[in-house]
Protein backbone atom coordinates (compact mmCIF):
# COMPACT_ATOMS: atom_id res chain seq x y z
CA UNK A 1 0.00 0.00 0.00
CA UNK A 2 2.70 2.34 0.92
CA UNK A 3 4.79 1.58 -2.45
CA UNK A 4 1.74 2.32 -4.76
CA UNK A 5 0.82 5.43 -2.41
CA UNK A 6 4.42 6.52 -2.78
CA UNK A 7 4.54 6.14 -6.24
CA UNK A 8 1.09 7.92 -7.22
CA UNK A 9 2.15 11.00 -5.44
CA UNK A 10 5.70 11.21 -7.77
CA UNK A 11 3.43 9.84 -10.90
CA UNK A 12 1.40 13.20 -9.73
CA UNK A 13 4.49 15.07 -9.34
CA UNK A 14 5.24 15.11 -12.47
CA UNK A 15 7.26 11.52 -12.64
CA UNK A 16 6.58 10.04 -16.29
CA UNK A 17 5.16 6.39 -16.28
CA UNK A 18 2.13 4.53 -16.84
CA UNK A 19 1.74 3.66 -13.43
CA UNK A 20 -0.84 0.51 -12.71
CA UNK A 21 -1.40 -2.40 -10.37
CA UNK A 22 -1.02 -5.99 -10.14
CA UNK A 23 -2.92 -8.50 -6.85
CA UNK A 24 -2.20 -11.92 -7.07
CA UNK A 25 -5.31 -13.95 -5.43
CA UNK A 26 -3.74 -17.42 -3.91
CA UNK A 27 -6.49 -18.23 -2.90
CA UNK A 28 -4.91 -20.17 0.08
CA UNK A 29 -7.18 -17.96 2.91
CA UNK A 30 -11.04 -17.72 2.96
CA UNK A 31 -10.10 -14.23 3.20
CA UNK A 32 -8.69 -14.03 0.09
CA UNK A 33 -11.97 -12.23 -2.07
CA UNK A 34 -12.24 -9.53 0.11
CA UNK A 35 -8.38 -8.97 0.12
CA UNK A 36 -9.01 -8.38 -3.81
CA UNK A 37 -11.89 -6.18 -3.39
CA UNK A 38 -10.13 -3.77 -0.63
CA UNK A 39 -6.79 -3.89 -3.41
CA UNK A 40 -9.80 -3.21 -6.36
CA UNK A 41 -11.30 0.05 -3.69
CA UNK A 42 -7.66 1.67 -3.13
CA UNK A 43 -6.75 1.61 -6.65
CA UNK A 44 -9.97 3.40 -7.98
CA UNK A 45 -9.59 6.16 -5.54
CA UNK A 46 -6.15 6.72 -6.70
CA UNK A 47 -7.55 6.14 -10.41
CA UNK A 48 -4.71 3.31 -10.90
CA UNK A 49 -5.68 0.38 -13.25
CA UNK A 50 -5.29 -2.90 -11.26
CA UNK A 51 -5.15 -6.56 -12.44
CA UNK A 52 -6.19 -9.49 -10.38
CA UNK A 53 -4.53 -12.33 -11.25
CA UNK A 54 -5.79 -15.61 -9.98
CA UNK A 55 -3.58 -18.57 -9.64
CA UNK A 56 -3.56 -22.10 -8.47
CA UNK A 57 -1.16 -23.39 -5.42
CA UNK A 58 -0.26 -26.85 -5.45
CA UNK A 59 -0.79 -28.39 -2.14
CA UNK A 60 1.79 -30.88 -2.51
CA UNK A 61 4.47 -30.35 -4.85
CA UNK A 62 7.60 -31.66 -3.34
CA UNK A 63 8.36 -27.83 -2.79
CA UNK A 64 6.25 -26.85 0.09
CA UNK A 65 3.19 -24.31 0.14
CA UNK A 66 5.32 -20.89 0.69
CA UNK A 67 7.92 -22.16 -2.60
CA UNK A 68 5.05 -23.87 -4.29
CA UNK A 69 3.35 -19.60 -3.69
CA UNK A 70 5.99 -18.30 -4.58
CA UNK A 71 6.47 -20.15 -7.94
CA UNK A 72 3.02 -19.61 -8.92
CA UNK A 73 3.15 -15.54 -8.23
CA UNK A 74 6.78 -15.42 -9.83
CA UNK A 75 4.86 -16.71 -13.07
CA UNK A 76 2.16 -14.34 -12.71
CA UNK A 77 4.70 -11.40 -12.48
CA UNK A 78 6.56 -12.45 -15.94
CA UNK A 79 3.37 -12.54 -17.64
CA UNK A 80 2.82 -8.59 -16.53
CA UNK A 81 2.56 -6.52 -19.17
CA UNK A 82 4.76 -4.10 -17.98
CA UNK A 83 8.59 -2.82 -18.26
CA UNK A 84 9.03 -2.78 -14.64
CA UNK A 85 7.31 -4.51 -11.72
CA UNK A 86 8.27 -2.99 -8.31
CA UNK A 87 7.72 -4.89 -5.01
CA UNK A 88 7.68 -3.62 -1.77
CA UNK A 89 10.19 -5.85 0.10
CA UNK A 90 11.88 -3.93 2.42
CA UNK A 91 15.35 -4.01 4.67
CA UNK A 92 13.58 -6.22 7.56
CA UNK A 93 12.57 -8.94 5.02
CA UNK A 94 16.15 -8.73 3.59
CA UNK A 95 17.67 -9.34 7.35
CA UNK A 96 15.40 -12.23 7.73
CA UNK A 97 15.86 -13.61 3.68
CA UNK A 98 19.39 -13.95 4.41
CA UNK A 99 19.48 -15.42 8.46
CA UNK A 100 17.07 -17.79 6.81
CA UNK A 101 19.54 -18.90 3.94
CA UNK A 102 22.48 -19.11 5.92
CA UNK A 103 20.30 -21.28 8.37
CA UNK A 104 19.68 -23.48 5.22
CA UNK A 105 23.54 -23.79 4.08
CA UNK A 106 23.18 -21.28 1.42
CA UNK A 107 26.55 -20.15 -0.37
CA UNK A 108 27.57 -16.77 -1.69
CA UNK A 109 24.64 -16.30 -3.83
CA UNK A 110 21.99 -17.24 -1.39
CA UNK A 111 23.13 -15.20 1.11
CA UNK A 112 23.06 -12.09 -1.35
CA UNK A 113 19.59 -12.28 -0.21
CA UNK A 114 17.52 -10.70 -2.45
CA UNK A 115 18.17 -8.33 -5.76
CA UNK A 116 17.65 -4.59 -5.77
CA UNK A 117 16.90 -5.70 -9.01
CA UNK A 118 16.83 -8.47 -11.34
CA UNK A 119 15.28 -9.43 -15.70
CA UNK A 120 12.28 -11.51 -15.15
CA UNK A 121 12.87 -14.38 -17.82
CA UNK A 122 10.78 -13.06 -20.56
CA UNK A 123 8.63 -10.76 -18.34
CA UNK A 124 9.41 -7.32 -16.82
CA UNK A 125 12.38 -6.24 -14.77
CA UNK A 126 12.19 -6.98 -10.78
CA UNK A 127 12.75 -3.50 -8.80
CA UNK A 128 12.70 -3.70 -5.45
CA UNK A 129 12.40 -0.16 -4.09
CA UNK A 130 12.17 -0.33 -0.49
CA UNK A 131 15.06 -2.35 -0.07
CA UNK A 132 17.31 -0.41 2.02
CA UNK A 133 13.89 1.25 3.94
CA UNK A 134 13.28 -0.44 7.56
CA UNK A 135 9.65 -2.03 8.33
CA UNK A 136 9.29 0.82 11.20
CA UNK A 137 9.52 3.74 8.56
CA UNK A 138 7.18 2.06 6.30
CA UNK A 139 4.81 2.31 8.84
CA UNK A 140 5.22 5.31 9.79
CA UNK A 141 4.64 6.45 6.22
CA UNK A 142 1.09 4.77 6.34
CA UNK A 143 0.19 6.26 9.52
CA UNK A 144 1.03 9.93 8.47
CA UNK A 145 -1.11 9.33 5.32
CA UNK A 146 -4.07 7.22 6.96
CA UNK A 147 -3.19 4.20 4.74
CA UNK A 148 -5.34 1.01 5.91
CA UNK A 149 -3.33 -1.98 5.35
CA UNK A 150 -3.66 -6.24 5.70
CA UNK A 151 -1.91 -8.22 7.79
CA UNK A 152 -2.17 -12.03 6.08
CA UNK A 153 -3.59 -13.80 9.06
CA UNK A 154 -1.02 -16.79 8.29
CA UNK A 155 1.75 -14.44 9.01
CA UNK A 156 1.34 -14.98 12.68
CA UNK A 157 1.33 -18.83 12.40
CA UNK A 158 4.65 -19.36 13.59
CA UNK A 159 5.01 -22.84 12.07
CA UNK A 160 5.97 -21.49 8.69
CA UNK A 161 9.72 -20.92 9.68
CA UNK A 162 9.75 -17.36 7.98
CA UNK A 163 7.34 -16.49 10.08
CA UNK A 164 9.03 -18.31 13.37
CA UNK A 165 12.01 -15.89 12.72
CA UNK A 166 10.32 -12.82 12.21
CA UNK A 167 8.30 -13.34 15.39
CA UNK A 168 10.35 -15.26 17.58
CA UNK A 169 14.20 -15.36 16.73
CA UNK A 170 14.82 -11.66 15.12
CA UNK A 171 13.20 -9.72 17.78
CA UNK A 172 15.57 -11.62 20.55
CA UNK A 173 18.29 -11.08 18.36
CA UNK A 174 17.94 -7.31 18.33
CA UNK A 175 17.40 -7.09 22.41
CA UNK A 176 21.51 -8.20 21.81
CA UNK A 177 22.24 -6.61 18.22
CA UNK A 178 19.87 -3.01 17.71
CA UNK A 179 21.23 -2.78 14.48
CA UNK A 180 21.24 -6.40 13.67
CA UNK A 181 18.68 -5.84 10.59
CA UNK A 182 20.85 -3.30 8.96
CA UNK A 183 23.63 -5.15 9.33
CA UNK A 184 22.04 -8.47 7.99
CA UNK A 185 21.22 -6.28 4.82
CA UNK A 186 24.67 -5.04 4.57
CA UNK A 187 26.09 -8.62 4.73
CA UNK A 188 23.50 -9.14 1.97
CA UNK A 189 25.33 -6.40 -0.30
CA UNK A 190 28.85 -8.16 0.08
CA UNK A 191 27.79 -11.67 -0.65
CA UNK A 192 26.03 -9.66 -3.39
CA UNK A 193 29.66 -7.87 -4.92
CA UNK A 194 31.48 -11.59 -4.17
CA UNK A 195 28.16 -13.06 -6.33
CA UNK A 196 28.97 -10.56 -9.38
CA UNK A 197 33.17 -11.35 -9.06
CA UNK A 198 32.11 -15.26 -8.95
CA UNK A 199 30.07 -14.74 -12.65
CA UNK A 200 32.80 -12.77 -13.80
CA UNK A 201 35.33 -15.43 -12.52
CA UNK A 202 32.59 -18.19 -14.36
CA UNK A 203 32.57 -16.16 -17.60
CA UNK A 204 36.35 -15.80 -18.06
CA UNK A 205 36.51 -19.35 -17.01
CA UNK A 206 34.54 -20.54 -19.97
CA UNK A 207 35.90 -18.50 -22.26
CA UNK A 208 39.33 -20.21 -21.85
CA UNK A 209 37.91 -23.85 -21.81
CA UNK A 210 35.61 -23.42 -24.84
CA UNK A 211 35.70 -25.58 -27.77
CA UNK A 212 35.50 -24.10 -31.47
CA UNK A 213 31.84 -25.59 -31.33
CA UNK A 214 31.40 -23.39 -28.45
CA UNK A 215 31.31 -26.08 -25.73
CA UNK A 216 33.33 -26.38 -22.74
CA UNK A 217 36.14 -29.02 -22.98
CA UNK A 218 35.89 -31.45 -20.53
CA UNK A 219 39.59 -32.13 -19.56
CA UNK A 220 40.48 -28.64 -19.67
CA UNK A 221 37.23 -28.43 -17.04
CA UNK A 222 38.37 -31.17 -14.88
CA UNK A 223 41.94 -29.60 -14.73
CA UNK A 224 40.28 -26.46 -12.80
CA UNK A 225 40.49 -26.46 -9.41
CA UNK A 226 37.34 -27.73 -7.72
CA UNK A 227 36.10 -24.28 -6.13
CA UNK A 228 36.96 -22.72 -9.92
CA UNK A 229 34.85 -25.86 -11.52
CA UNK A 230 32.10 -26.10 -8.94
CA UNK A 231 31.35 -22.26 -9.71
CA UNK A 232 31.76 -22.73 -13.38
CA UNK A 233 29.31 -25.62 -13.66
CA UNK A 234 26.82 -23.79 -11.05
CA UNK A 235 26.90 -20.97 -13.64
CA UNK A 236 26.30 -23.34 -16.70
CA UNK A 237 23.65 -24.67 -14.58
CA UNK A 238 21.56 -21.33 -13.71
CA UNK A 239 21.99 -19.85 -17.13
CA UNK A 240 20.55 -23.34 -18.82
CA UNK A 241 17.39 -22.19 -16.08
CA UNK A 242 17.79 -24.88 -13.76
CA UNK A 243 17.34 -24.37 -9.98
CA UNK A 244 20.42 -23.50 -7.49
CA UNK A 245 21.86 -26.59 -6.69
CA UNK A 246 22.98 -27.91 -3.62
CA UNK A 247 26.31 -28.52 -2.61
CA UNK A 248 26.22 -32.64 -2.19
CA UNK A 249 24.83 -32.76 -5.95
CA UNK A 250 26.91 -30.26 -7.19
CA UNK A 251 30.69 -32.80 -5.42
CA UNK A 252 28.96 -35.92 -6.64
CA UNK A 253 28.19 -33.78 -10.71
CA UNK A 254 32.14 -32.88 -10.53
CA UNK A 255 32.99 -36.32 -9.14
CA UNK A 256 31.49 -38.26 -11.88
CA UNK A 257 32.71 -35.85 -15.19
CA UNK A 258 36.33 -36.34 -13.45
CA UNK A 259 36.23 -39.92 -14.37
CA UNK A 260 34.20 -39.82 -17.77
CA UNK A 261 36.42 -40.16 -20.84
CA UNK A 262 36.22 -38.87 -24.00
CA UNK A 263 34.91 -41.88 -25.65
CA UNK A 264 32.31 -42.14 -22.07
CA UNK A 265 29.18 -40.87 -22.41
CA UNK A 266 28.08 -39.76 -18.48
CA UNK A 267 24.49 -38.37 -17.96
CA UNK A 268 23.74 -37.07 -14.38
CA UNK A 269 19.99 -35.81 -13.69
CA UNK A 270 18.36 -33.77 -11.96
CA UNK A 271 14.26 -33.05 -11.59
CA UNK A 272 15.28 -29.73 -13.59
CA UNK A 273 17.45 -31.36 -16.35
CA UNK A 274 20.61 -33.59 -17.23
CA UNK A 275 24.48 -32.66 -17.34
CA UNK A 276 26.09 -34.84 -20.29
CA UNK A 277 29.68 -35.55 -20.97
CA UNK A 278 30.15 -36.57 -24.64
CA UNK A 279 32.83 -36.99 -26.89
CA UNK A 280 35.12 -34.95 -24.40
CA UNK A 281 32.73 -31.84 -24.29
CA UNK A 282 29.78 -30.99 -21.83
CA UNK A 283 26.50 -30.61 -22.09
CA UNK A 284 23.63 -28.70 -20.17
CA UNK A 285 20.23 -29.53 -20.83
CA UNK A 286 17.33 -28.33 -18.55
CA UNK A 287 14.09 -30.73 -18.74
CA UNK A 288 12.14 -30.43 -21.89
CA UNK A 289 8.71 -32.00 -23.27
CA UNK A 290 8.72 -36.05 -23.80
CA UNK A 291 8.52 -36.83 -27.57
CA UNK A 292 8.46 -40.18 -26.81
CA UNK A 293 6.24 -42.14 -29.44
CA UNK A 294 5.06 -38.22 -31.02
CA UNK A 295 3.40 -38.74 -34.07
CA UNK A 296 1.75 -36.06 -36.44
CA UNK A 297 0.13 -35.96 -39.42
CA UNK A 298 0.76 -33.13 -41.81
CA UNK A 299 -1.44 -32.42 -43.31
CA UNK A 300 0.17 -28.99 -45.44
CA UNK A 301 0.16 -26.45 -42.53
CA UNK A 302 2.92 -23.91 -41.92
CA UNK A 303 4.52 -26.12 -39.00
CA UNK A 304 3.90 -28.28 -36.39
CA UNK A 305 4.51 -28.19 -32.56
CA UNK A 306 6.97 -30.60 -31.82
CA UNK A 307 8.95 -30.95 -28.13
CA UNK A 308 10.22 -28.01 -27.32
CA UNK A 309 10.13 -26.52 -30.87
CA UNK A 310 8.25 -26.90 -34.22
CA UNK A 311 8.94 -28.12 -37.32
CA UNK A 312 8.13 -25.46 -40.35
CA UNK A 313 7.26 -25.76 -43.56
CA UNK A 314 8.99 -23.56 -45.79
CA UNK A 315 8.18 -23.18 -49.92
CA UNK A 316 10.63 -24.02 -52.17
CA UNK A 317 11.57 -24.38 -55.85
CA UNK A 318 14.41 -26.46 -57.12
CA UNK A 319 14.94 -27.23 -52.94
CA UNK A 320 13.86 -29.30 -50.11
CA UNK A 321 11.10 -32.40 -50.43
CA UNK A 322 9.11 -33.00 -54.42
CA UNK A 323 5.47 -31.78 -53.59
CA UNK A 324 4.77 -33.82 -56.35
CA UNK A 325 6.62 -36.90 -54.80
CA UNK A 326 4.62 -36.30 -51.13
CA UNK A 327 1.33 -36.17 -52.29
CA UNK A 328 1.02 -39.29 -53.46
CA UNK A 329 0.55 -40.76 -49.55
CA UNK A 330 -0.16 -39.42 -46.17
CA UNK A 331 2.42 -37.38 -44.64
CA UNK A 332 3.75 -37.84 -41.11
CA UNK A 333 5.84 -36.71 -38.39
CA UNK A 334 7.24 -39.01 -35.77
CA UNK A 335 10.35 -39.89 -33.84
CA UNK A 336 12.85 -42.84 -34.62
CA UNK A 337 11.32 -46.77 -34.40
CA UNK A 338 15.21 -48.25 -34.91
CA UNK A 339 16.19 -50.25 -37.63
CA UNK A 340 15.59 -46.86 -40.24
CA UNK A 341 17.53 -46.15 -43.73
CA UNK A 342 17.93 -42.76 -45.45
CA UNK A 343 20.04 -42.02 -48.33
CA UNK A 344 20.73 -38.12 -48.58
CA UNK A 345 23.47 -38.02 -51.02
CA UNK A 346 22.56 -39.47 -54.69
CA UNK A 347 25.49 -40.81 -55.62
CA UNK A 348 25.84 -43.15 -52.62
CA UNK A 349 23.38 -45.90 -51.26
CA UNK A 350 21.01 -45.53 -48.43
CA UNK A 351 22.35 -45.85 -45.16
CA UNK A 352 21.43 -47.29 -41.43
CA UNK A 353 20.61 -43.80 -40.03
CA UNK A 354 22.32 -44.68 -36.91
CA UNK A 355 25.41 -44.41 -38.68
CA UNK A 356 24.46 -41.32 -40.28
CA UNK A 357 23.68 -39.78 -36.86
CA UNK A 358 26.71 -41.37 -35.89
CA UNK A 359 28.95 -39.46 -37.81
CA UNK A 360 27.10 -36.29 -37.93
CA UNK A 361 28.01 -36.21 -34.30
CA UNK A 362 24.58 -35.80 -33.17
CA UNK A 363 24.50 -36.51 -29.74
CA UNK A 364 22.60 -40.04 -28.48
CA UNK A 365 20.46 -38.09 -26.50
CA UNK A 366 18.84 -35.89 -29.11
CA UNK A 367 18.40 -38.72 -31.94
CA UNK A 368 15.24 -40.21 -30.00
CA UNK A 369 14.04 -36.40 -30.18
CA UNK A 370 14.71 -35.71 -33.98
CA UNK A 371 11.80 -35.16 -35.88
CA UNK A 372 11.58 -37.45 -38.91
CA UNK A 373 9.17 -37.37 -41.90
CA UNK A 374 7.42 -40.11 -43.42
CA UNK A 375 5.63 -40.68 -46.65
CA UNK A 376 3.52 -43.77 -46.28
CA UNK A 377 6.52 -45.76 -44.83
CA UNK A 378 9.15 -44.57 -46.47
CA UNK A 379 12.01 -42.04 -44.81
CA UNK A 380 12.13 -39.12 -46.23
CA UNK A 381 13.46 -36.44 -44.13
CA UNK A 382 15.55 -36.13 -40.80
CA UNK A 383 16.33 -33.14 -38.83
CA UNK A 384 19.77 -32.69 -38.53
CA UNK A 385 20.35 -35.16 -42.29
CA UNK A 386 18.19 -33.88 -44.83
CA UNK A 387 16.07 -35.31 -47.47
CA UNK A 388 15.72 -38.57 -49.02
CA UNK A 389 17.97 -38.37 -52.55
CA UNK A 390 14.99 -40.14 -53.77
CA UNK A 391 12.66 -37.30 -52.80
CA UNK A 392 14.46 -34.57 -53.47
CA UNK A 393 13.31 -31.63 -55.27
CA UNK A 394 14.33 -31.21 -59.96
CA UNK A 395 15.49 -28.12 -60.62
CA UNK A 396 12.69 -25.72 -61.04
CA UNK A 397 10.19 -28.08 -59.22
CA UNK A 398 8.00 -27.22 -56.54
CA UNK A 399 9.05 -28.28 -53.25
CA UNK A 400 8.46 -28.11 -49.28
CA UNK A 401 11.38 -27.42 -47.06
CA UNK A 402 11.31 -28.72 -43.19
CA UNK A 403 13.06 -26.24 -40.76
CA UNK A 404 13.41 -27.32 -37.54
CA UNK A 405 13.08 -24.57 -35.17
CA UNK A 406 15.02 -25.33 -31.54
CA UNK A 407 13.58 -24.24 -28.10
CA UNK A 408 16.39 -20.86 -28.53
CA UNK A 409 14.38 -20.23 -31.44
CA UNK A 410 17.12 -20.32 -33.96
CA UNK A 411 15.65 -21.98 -37.02
CA UNK A 412 17.73 -24.48 -38.34
CA UNK A 413 17.21 -25.79 -42.05
CA UNK A 414 16.67 -29.27 -41.38
CA UNK A 415 19.39 -28.45 -38.60
CA UNK A 416 21.62 -29.85 -41.09
CA UNK A 417 24.12 -26.98 -40.63
CA UNK A 418 25.11 -27.70 -36.98
CA UNK A 419 24.88 -31.36 -37.76
CA UNK A 420 27.56 -30.57 -39.96
CA UNK A 421 29.63 -28.32 -37.08
CA UNK A 422 29.61 -30.50 -35.04
CA UNK A 423 31.01 -33.30 -37.08
CA UNK A 424 33.36 -30.88 -38.16
CA UNK A 425 34.30 -29.82 -34.84
CA UNK A 426 34.49 -33.67 -33.85
CA UNK A 427 37.00 -34.31 -36.44
CA UNK A 428 39.18 -31.66 -35.67
CA UNK A 429 39.29 -32.90 -32.17
CA UNK A 430 40.04 -36.40 -33.62
CA UNK A 431 42.90 -35.00 -35.12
Amino acid sequence: MVLLHALDRLRRSGLQIDLSAIHVDHGLSRNSGAWADFCGDFCRRLQVPLEIARVEVPRVSGEGLEGAARRVRHAAFAACRADCLALAHHRDDQAETVLFRLLRGAGVAGAAGMPAERPLSDGPRLMRPLLDVSRSLIVRYAEEHSLAWIEDESNRDSHYRRNYLRREVMPRIAVQFPGAARALARAARHFAEATELLDELAKADRAGLSSECGRIELARFNALSSPRARNLLRSELLASGFRAPEARWLDEALRQLKTATAGSQTCIATVDGEVHAYRGELYVLAQRPAVAGLSLPWNGELGLAWGDGRVAFVDRTGRGISRRLLAAAPVVLRVRQGGERLRPDARRPARPLRKLLQEAAVPPWERARLPLLYCAERLVWVAGLGVDAEFACAPGEKGVEPVWECRAGQAQAGFERSAMEAAACSARAER
